[in-house]
């Protein structure tokens, strides 16, 4: 990965979780899926990939989550799965990810199901091909304005109040949920890596 600093997949990898290992954790939840965190750097800043679900899915309609979705009987793996549904859903190939580690799986509490997010580095300036069955579109944000951008905010789910760790990129633009439990464990694990990022 030319684009990226040698240290920086070292750096990353060390605060990281060994995927196996973070495979083998049993986490609350009847149906087990897997996610793709897909980073990137440009100008020495870190990015994460995103989707934007479709308005008329069944689950997690119109939500910001990353590529991902229910192990298959033929993955191998929930790594597998992680990549296969990136490819799927955005056009990214595995071969185009540098997998370095793992972060913590978490449940969804809607849906009862068992995420387990795999993080990989990648080229910047990627053409995505959105899954025009399950993506509105991609989003690409930075970390630094992720990091930023976290609130606590009252939210009301299928009649349901309740108060949780939100990030507020636009009007338009919330991450909750599960997701973004998994973007807290991303940035309090990188948070020395981000810094150093520009460095």
């Amino acid at each position: 990965m030319s684009s990226a600093p040698s240290s920086l997949p070292d750096a990353l990898r060390a605060v990281l979780l060994d995927p196996a290992e973070a495979s083998a954790v049993e986490v609350h939840g009847r149906t087990k899926a897997a996610v793709l965190v897909a980073l990137y750097v440009d100008a020495g800043d870190l990015y994460a990939v995103f989707t934007r679900r479709r308005h008329d899915l069944r689950r997690h309609a119109g939500e910001i989550s990353f590529p991902g979705g229910r192990r298959d009987p033929e993955d191998e793996s929930l790594l597998d799965t992680a990549l296969r549904e990136a490819e799927e859903e955005i056009g990214l190939p595995p071969d185009a990810v540098r997998i370095l580690g793992a972060l913590t799986p978490t449940p969804t509490v809607a849906t009862n199901y068992g995420v387990y997010p795999f993080v990989g580095l990648i080229e910047p300036g990627y053409a995505w091909t959105p899954s025009a069955w399950e993506v509105d579109e991609v989003l690409e944000l930075r970390l630094r304005d992720l990091r930023a951008a976290r609130a606590r905010r009252r939210l009301l789910h299928r009649g349901i109040p309740f108060r949780s760790d939100v990030y507020d990129i636009s009007e338009q633009a919330v991450i909750w949920g599960a997701t973004a439990r998994i973007v807290g464990d991303l940035l309090g694990r990188i948070d020395p890596v981000l810094d150093g990022a520009r460095r």
